[in-house]
């Protein structure tokens, strides 16, 4: 059995606004709501759910950024509120974006920085350097300004950044947002070998398939509250007897969804555009009579657009956000 490296117990975080020009008046936001939770070492937590669900809050919260308005927290047996400099040696955040390195110093001089702002000895900061660009595959560009990098190699250099201080918990708040397919790949894989290191990783990302393969547990997040923590498997478990049938359609898609949601083995049926086509995604507990529908009713139906699968962890993640029963 692993120890706790993060306990959450029933934290509440809230935000006071004004609203109104003449007529001002003072508006309590929930960002959180008792929301308890706890990580082990050498974990990969998750955290999904829609924008404004209170993610980034609860992260800030753990890194000691924000305090809960009611609530505890401890990350490595610290309390977050009164021990933040106690914690602040022992972790790292990485936040989704370019924000954060000097453009205008070399990769090498960046990570000489962020060394002597944790106080790192520079005899030792220069091995870590070295070891840390050698592994995000940076060492042979070390000299030239971060301006040029692709964004690829800034979020890798975001995560040599992060390791700088040998963190035992890693907060990455989108890291491969924007990335193209293979720089993502790769930062993917260099978060399991940071993993395999002993180190605990909180991670949020909008890419569904990603929190699949990386995370031991997830969270389902939505208006500051947790829905579910579970396993990705035992999460999408929650869809079990269910089928999954997609079909693309040129522009007829928001009839067919209508007329499709009607029918008594359907859960759930959603419609993405994607250029002059629709994807519907739709749930059923009878997937041949759910097709045989499509097909009788869709003129323009290409059978080669059409596909019949089993759940996955998106479409659980649809069932608790859309609250389906």
């Amino acid at each position: 059995m692993h120890p706790t490296t993060v306990v959450v117990n029933n934290v509440s975080r809230l935000y006071a606004t004004q609203t109104g020009f003449f007529h001002r008046q003072r508006r309590v936001l929930h960002a959180l709501t008792d929301v308890s939770l706890a990580v082990e070492q050498g974990e990969i937590f998750g955290l999904i759910g829609p924008n404004g669900a209170g993610k980034t809050t609860l992260i800030k919260i753990l890194t000691t950024l924000l305090v809960p308005s009611s609530g505890s927290a401890r990350v490595l047996g610290f309390d977050v509120a009164t021990q933040a400099r106690e914690i602040r040696p022992h972790i790292n955040f990485i936040f989704g974006g370019e924000r954060g390195l000097y453009w205008r110093l070399s990769a090498y001089d960046n990570l000489c920085y962020f060394a002597d702002l944790y106080h790192i000895e520079r005899k030792v900061a220069r091995t870590r350097i070295e070891e840390l660009l050698t592994r995000v595959g940076l060492w042979d560009r070390r000299q030239e300004k971060v301006e040029g990098f692709s964004k690829g190699m800034k979020q890798r250099l975001h995560i040599a950044k992060a390791l700088i201080n040998t963190p035992k918990v890693l907060f990455l708040d989108e890291p491969t947002i924007g990335l193209d397919p293979v720089a993502a790949r790769a930062l993917r894989s260099l978060i399991s070998d940071i993993r395999a290191t002993g180190v605990t990783i909180f991670l949020t990302s909008h890419y569904m398939w990603e929190m699949e393969a990386l995370c031991d547990r997830i969270a389902v997040v939505k208006d500051g509250s947790i829905l579910k923590i579970n396993t990705p498997t035992a999460l999408t478990d929650l869809l079990y007897g269910m089928e999954v049938v997609e079909v693309q359609l040129p522009g007829t898609g928001d009839l067919v969804g209508d007329q499709v949601r009607q029918r008594a083995e359907v859960v759930s049926a959603s419609l993405i555009n994607s250029g002059h086509m629709q994807t519907l995604t739709i749930q059923s507990n009878d997937a041949p009579a759910t097709i045989a529908f499509l097909q009788a009713h869709c003129a323009t139906l290409d059978p080669a657009r059409l596909l019949r699968r089993l759940p996955n962890l998106e479409d659980a993640y649809i069932k608790l956000i859309e609250g389906i029963e």
